[in-house]
């Protein structure tokens, strides 16, 4: 469906609070004063109208779409607006075509902004390119997720990416104040606008839809109190993208907190996955790789206990599941940790990729025919637990004699 035209300056009055709450101007807009306070870089091509194709990345409710809508007001370009969770390829046709003419017969640019645009397959983001290129559109893409993974590099090579914060808890507060002028007669408690702030978590649209939910609570009463804005919240909605960028560094995070013996860090990140829905035996399978890569033989029962975790979660499931996973993760966070069969795997493999490969010592050779048995295969080699004797053997070849790759964990 073809989006209003900003300039015919329509007010939908059935819209919800946060769409009704739009800026429409720059100095509106709260947050973000990297890219759009005075003299920074975003501000500074709106301002004066060279806006080329640009990528706005940041998590939900932090003014992607404003920021797009406010670029066509002051560029005095059309605003198309769909996402790509419900676009067709007719859609983006008519689109271009329209875009096309309107260059041509009235010299107005099109703002194409296209909500989503990591759903976009690979060949529907190419599409864009050539009228990218020459002029046809101004693409503004906005994703949640890291443009590395999920956007063309063609598309991203002639775009300009910024990035997008949170708001934070002042952002959201003044966003509150705006809109509780809009009821004259509205009063809300103290303690209800710092709840809301918080359990927004950087969401605008978060606070202003929880906004409008407690304002249909009250019903006839003008007062609205911490306990109305805890019903109308809920639950504090965590923005966690489980293929871009919030997936690796959360699950980052919860590694280098168990490495770095830190129990309560390992719980605050493990318990980011379980309420975002993150995959219990990936957090699990996660566990079983750190049991050997950090621990190792320091504790050797580590990478027992993190695989007998990881099939216990995929037989309990959640929610049950998180308790498992709570035990392993301080369990490791807390036991001694040693890289030494990791590390002595490592240089292991660089020595084979950047040296000759020699051939096995003749006596460690496994004489299966009587000819190798001829040749020597295996002689003098007898299983023994006479160290002597085994000193008399070279293990390595010739030109690794006496290299050494593992290091014993030193015991307390």
């Amino acid at each position: 469906m073809k989006t209003p035209d900003l300039f015919e300056n329509k007010t939908n009055s059935y819209a919800p609070l946060a769409e009704k709450m739009r800026p429409k101007k720059l100095s509106d807009l709260v947050g973000q004063k990297h890219l759009l306070g005075k003299g920074m870089p975003l501000r500074t091509i709106i301002e004066k109208g060279k806006v080329s194709s640009i990528i706005l990345w940041g998590p939900p409710g932090s003014g992607k779409t404003s920021i797009a809508q406010l670029v066509a007001t002051y560029t005095k370009s059309h605003f198309e607006q769909f996402s790509a969770v419900s676009a067709g390829v007719s859609d983006i046709r008519r689109i271009i075509k329209e875009a096309d003419e309107r260059l041509k017969f009235n010299s107005r640019r099109t703002i194409l902004f296209l909500d989503e645009i990591h759903r976009f397959n690979k060949a529907q983001q190419d599409a864009f390119l050539p009228y990218v290129e020459n002029g046809t559109i101004i693409l503004i893409g906005a994703t949640t997720e890291n443009p590395s993974f999920e956007i063309n590099a063609p598309l991203i090579s002639r775009s300009r990416i910024f990035v997008l914060n949170p708001l934070e808890e002042k952002d959201i507060k003044m966003l509150v104040s705006r809109a509780s002028d809009k009821y004259p007669r509205l009063k809300i408690d103290k303690n209800a606008v710092d709840y809301l702030a918080k359990s927004a978590n950087g969401d605008a649209r978060n606070a202003l839809n929880a906004l409008e939910m407690a304002i249909s609570l009250i019903g006839n009463s003008k007062v609205i109190d911490l306990k109305t804005i805890e019903s109308a919240v809920q639950q504090k909605a965590i923005y966690y993208d489980k293929k871009g960028d919030s997936h690796y560094n959360v699950i980052s995070a919860f590694i280098k907190s168990m490495r770095g013996n830190n129990p309560d860090a390992a719980l605050h990140y493990l318990s980011r996955m379980i309420k975002a829905g993150e995959d219990p035996v990936f957090i699990a399978r996660r566990m079983v790789i750190f049991s050997s890569e950090d621990v190792g033989n320091a504790q050797p029962t580590a990478v027992v206990l993190a695989t007998s975790t990881m099939q216990a979660v995929h037989l309990v499931g959640m929610p049950e599941a998180g308790i498992l996973l709570s035990q392993c993760a301080t369990y490791l966070a807390t036991a001694p940790k040693s890289r030494a069969s990791y590390n002595g795997l490592i240089a292991a493999m660089s020595d084979i990729d950047e040296n000759e490969l020699e051939p096995v010592p003749i006596e460690l050779r496994n004489a299966t025919t009587n000819l190798m048995k001829d040749l020597g295969y295996g002689k003098n080699y007898k299983w023994t637990d006479d160290k002597k004797f085994q000193e008399k053997i070279e293990f390595m070849p010739q030109k690794l004699k006496g290299k050494k790759y593992y290091f014993s964990p030193k015991k307390d």
